[in-house]
């Protein structure tokens, strides 16, 4: 296993042009240059639709969740270049354009406000790459059976007399939390827990929007429960500390088999359930494979 080596470079020239003179190399990537205008870039694009400021208080927490993102987003595109994947410009523009509508956004305006399209449009394709290979790896190697589906109907229907939870979350380090509660207060005004789950969690949950799905009573954090247990669904619990990190929980909804009718899913939505889950699983795998195997180097 080859060393990683991490640490967090400054991100500058966010309001001016970069020139040759002021582009630096921020990291190499299986020699692979991520420069500063790159990071520039992609902090835009993370505080496009963000009420978040970039300030002195944020900038830390934003520039290193930042260049995290960046690293894998080479990763990935390394790894989907080594199987031959390739999207299209005709794919990419189809997916801006979805994720202009989700984001109240207009592409013709990106220019006017400092955002670099060339760069959106990557990484939108590194997304699409990403899961053209987890396809691809899923197809190759697990292929759910019948008897899989009906295990997990077997257990649902069983599992519908415990009590559960339907939960998102946020970690965060207790060295990387400064501004956590404040981060907690701007999420009860601010319905997208999933967005800022996405961009600030440090929870593997990150990559699906802090969403844990239901879980039943007795099988979390005994502190994670206490606090559950006084929240109403749809609240946002203030950010408290557990261990090595602090936690924003998000209460979605709550199942009491005493209070509510059982319900059984059908076929169809176990399989997609149970494919969507091999595939997120194969997904991390991946990811923790390739980053265990790659020469990952921060420039100060």
């Amino acid at each position: 296993m080859k060393k990683i080596f991490l640490a967090l470079g400054l991100i500058c020239f966010l309001s001016q042009p970069a020139t040759a003179e002021t582009v630096k190399i921020a990291a190499l990537v299986n020699g692979e240059i991520i420069s500063s205008e790159d990071l520039a870039n992609q902090v835009k694009l993370f505080m496009l639709n963000s009420p978040i400021p970039y300030n002195s208080e944020t900038k830390d927490m934003i520039d290193q969740r930042v260049m995290v993102q960046t690293v894998e987003q080479k990763l990935k595109n390394q790894a989907a270049a080594k199987e031959g994947i390739t999207v299209s410009d005709a794919e990419a523009e189809t997916q801006m354009k979805t994720w202009a509508k989700k984001n109240s956004l207009n592409l013709s305006s990106l220019d006017k406000r400092g955002i670099n399209r060339a760069a959106l449009a990557d990484n939108i394709k590194s997304e699409i790459a990403w899961v053209k290979l987890i396809r691809k790896k899923y197809y190759q190697s697990a292929n759910l059976t019948q008897k899989e589906i009906d295990e997990m109907i077997d257990e649902i229907t069983k599992d519908m007399s415990i009590k559960k939870y339907q939960v998102q979350e946020i970690y965060i380090s207790r060295k990387n939390a400064k501004d956590i509660q404040s981060l907690a207060e701007l999420l009860r005004e601010d319905p997208r827990f999933d967005l800022y789950a996405a961009r600030f969690s440090e929870a593997p949950s990150a990559a699906n929007g802090g969403n844990l799905g239901w879980i039943n009573s007795g099988k979390m954090l005994s502190a994670l429960e206490m606090r559950l247990s006084r929240m109403r669904p749809g609240e946002v619990s203030d950010a408290f500390l557990v261990g090595d990190g602090y936690y924003i929980l998000k209460l979605q909804q709550v199942f009491d088999p005493k209070k509510n009718p059982n319900f059984t899913p059908n076929a169809k939505e176990i399989r997609s359930l149970l494919e969507n889950q091999k595939m997120e699983s194969l997904s991390k795998k991946l990811l923790q494979d390739i980053k265990q195997k790659a020469i990952i180097e921060i420039k100060n």
